[in-house]
C-alpha cells in the first residue's frame, strides 16, 4: 500500500512535469517555490534552524497560517530559545506566513508528499517535533518523521464529516498515519469523535478548542482605521458593507442585494473580497454598474469615492473587517461551508451567513446562539436584513457585542496547545542525542 502511494505520487510529479516548465518560463521567481518542494533548501534558511533542534509547523495556507499565529506567538513566550520553523504547501501561504509570522525564525515550502523528497528534508533540519495544524495528513512526511523518532502533534484539529469519508479510502496508510501522532489537540468534541472514528487512539485525543479565538483580529487601532479609510479612498460616516471570502453564486446575490439596498441609502459602500483573487475580473464586471475600483489600483485613484471595492490583494480582509457596520462571510451561500466568521466576530461586528456552513459548525452555533450570526438563504433574505441593519444601530451594536463576548469567553486554545508541545519535547524519553543514531 505504502509502495502504491509512492508510486503514485511519482507518476503524478513526472506528469506535472510540463506544467512545472511551462510556469518556469511566465514566472521566473517560480523556482523559488518548487526547488525546495523538491528538497532544496536554502543555506540561509538550513543555518538559522537544522540541527538547532527546532519546533516544526506546518501549516497548508491562509487560514492554517491564522490558526498558527497565536500559537507562535505562545511557543515565542514559553521557549524563548527554541528556533521555530514554519512551512507551508500554497504561495499565499507563503505571502501571509512571512507577513504575520514575525516571531518565527524561517519560511519554507513543504517538500512533496514523496518519501525520499521528505525523507532528505528531515534528516537536513532534524526538527525537536513536528507540529501540523487543522487537517494536514501527510502520509509519507507522517512516517519519515516517525521512522526517525520525531514526535508529532496536531493542533487546531478539524476533522469535517466529508474529511472522515475521504480519509477512510487511504486504509492502512491512514492507520499507520494516525498511530505515528503523539497527541491530537482538537477544536472541539465532535471533532475528537471525528479522528477517533479514524481511528485515532482514544488516550492520545484531547479537546483543547479552537486557536482562532486567540488571534488579534481585533486588535485594530482607530488609526489604523483611518488609514484603512484613506487606502480605500471611503468617507468615515457612509455604511460599509463587507462581504469577505466570496465565491461564483454568491457575488450575484451580493450585487442583487447592494442595487436595492442603494436606491434606499446612495451611500452604502460595498467592499468584496473574492475567495480566489485571480477572480476579481470576473467579479469587477458583475459591479459595472457603479464606480469600482481594485484595491491594487487605488493608490493612483483620483476619483469619487468608489461605491464598489474590491480586494485584490492577500492578508489583509481581517482588518479590513474593522471599517465594515455589517459583515457578510461568502462559501455560505453556496454548499461550500463557509469561512471563518471569528475574524469580523472579534472586530465586534454583527455577521451574516448562508445556510452551509458546515466547516465552520461550532463557531458559527456559538454566534447564532448568542444573536451575533444572522442567517440569510438568497439575495432577497440578504437584502432585507442588510436593510433592517443598517436602519436599527442599536440592533448593530448589540450583535457586534455579543459576537466580542463570544471571542473572549473561548479564547486560551493556542495556550494549552503550546504547553502540550513544550511537555513532549521536554519528555524525559525523548532524547534529541540519538535521533540519528
Amino acid at each position: 500500500m505504502w509502495l502504491l502511494y509512492d508510486i503514485f505520487g511519482i507518476i503524478a510529479l513526472v506528469l506535472a512535469i510540463p506544467f512545472f516548465l511551462f510556469r518556469l518560463c511566465l514566472k521566473r521567481d517560480f523556482s523559488q517555490h518548487w526547488l525546495p518542494r523538491m528538497g532544496f533548501l536554502r543555506p540561509v534558511i538550513l543555518e538559522l534552524v537544522a540541527g538547532r533542534a527546532c519546533v516544526w509547523i506546518h501549516a497548508a495556507s491562509v487560514g492554517e497560517i491564522v490558526a498558527a499565529s497565536p500559537i507562535v506567538g505562545q511557543l515565542r513566550r514559553q521557549m524563548p530559545d527554541r528556533p521555530i520553523l514554519i512551512s507551508v504547501v500554497t504561495a499565499s501561504g507563503y505571502e501571509m506566513a512571512n507577513r504575520i509570522l514575525v516571531e518565527a525564525d524561517a519560511v519554507i515550502y513543504a517538500p512533496l508528499d514523496l518519501s525520499v523528497l521528505t525523507a532528505r528534508v528531515i534528516d537536513k533540519i532534524r526538527p525537536a517535533v513536528f507540529v501540523l495544524v487543522e487537517t494536514e495528513l501527510w502520509p509519507n512526511f507522517i512516517r519519515s518523521l516517525s521512522r526517525r523518532r520525531i514526535p508529532i502533534v496536531m493542533v487546531n484539529g478539524r476533522i469535517s464529516e466529508r474529511s472522515v469519508r475521504n480519509y477512510r479510502y487511504l486504509g492502512r496508510i491512514l492507520k499507520d498515519t494516525l498511530a505515528a501522532i503523539r497527541l491530537f489537540c482538537m477544536q472541539s468534541e465532535q471533532d475528537a469523535v471525528h479522528i477517533r472514528m479514524l481511528g485515532a487512539d482514544p488516550g492520545k485525543v484531547i479537546v483543547t478548542g479552537n486557536t482562532k479565538f486567540d488571534q488579534t483580529y481585533g486588535q485594530t487601532s482607530e488609526a489604523t482605521r483611518q488609514e484603512l479609510y484613506r487606502t480605500l479612498r471611503l468617507v468615515n460616516g457612509d455604511p460599509v458593507i463587507v462581504a469577505g471570502s466570496t465565491h461564483p453564486g454568491e457575488e450575484s446575490c451580493i450585487a442583487a442585494a447592494f442595487a436595492l439596498i442603494r436606491q434606499i441609502d446612495p451611500r452604502v459602500r460595498l467592499v468584496i473580497a473574492p475567495r480566489q483573487i485571480l477572480r476579481a475580473g470576473e467579479v469587477e464586471a458583475l459591479f459595472s454598474a457603479w464606480r469600482v475600483v481594485r484595491k491594487t489600483a487605488l493608490a493612483g485613484y483620483a476619483g469619487e469615492p468608489p461605491d464598489v471595492v474590491i480586494l485584490d490583494t492577500i492578508g489583509e480582509l481581517g482588518a479590513i473587517y474593522s471599517i465594515g457596520d455589517i459583515i457578510f462571510v461568502g462559501g455560505s451561500l453556496i454548499p461550500q461551508g463557509g469561512h471563518n466568521v471569528l475574524e469580523p466576530a472579534a472586530h465586534a461586528k454583527p455577521v451574516l451567513v448562508g445556510p452551509h456552513m458546515f466547516n465552520f459548525k461550532d463557531s458559527y452555533a456559538l454566534l447564532t446562539q448568542r444573536q451575533a450570526c444572522l442567517t440569510v438563504h438568497n439575495a432577497a433574505e440578504l437584502t432585507a436584513t442588510i436593510s433592517e441593519l443598517l436602519s436599527d444601530a442599536d440592533k448593530r451594536r448589540r450583535m457586534g457585542e455579543n459576537a466580542l463576548a463570544v471571542i473572549i469567553e473561548n479564547q486560551g486554545a493556542s495556550e494549552r496547545s503550546a504547553v502540550y508541545i513544550k511537555q513532549i519535547v521536554s519528555d524525559p524519553d525523548f532524547r534529541e542525542s540519538s535521533l540519528y543514531q
